[in-house]
């Protein structure tokens, strides 16, 4: 199996990893109860998504 012939640099390695951190994902607001969600999924505090019920929620 090869083997690298020289080592990589500092600077070339940081390179490569300068694009491996992570995100934060955007939110949108619900329709329905205006909480904070993630784009096109199911509410998670209502259960409402395209402004129908999906998930059946008890009030509490």
């Amino acid at each position: 199996m090869p083997l690298p012939k020289r080592r990589h640099s500092n600077a070339r390695t940081r390179k490569r990893r300068s694009h491996h951190a992570l995100t934060i994902p955007g939110l949108a607001e619900c329709s329905n109860c205006h909480e904070q969600k993630l784009p096109h999924r199911v509410c998670s505090s209502c259960g409402y998504y395209g402004g129908r019920e999906i998930v059946k929620r008890e009030e509490v």
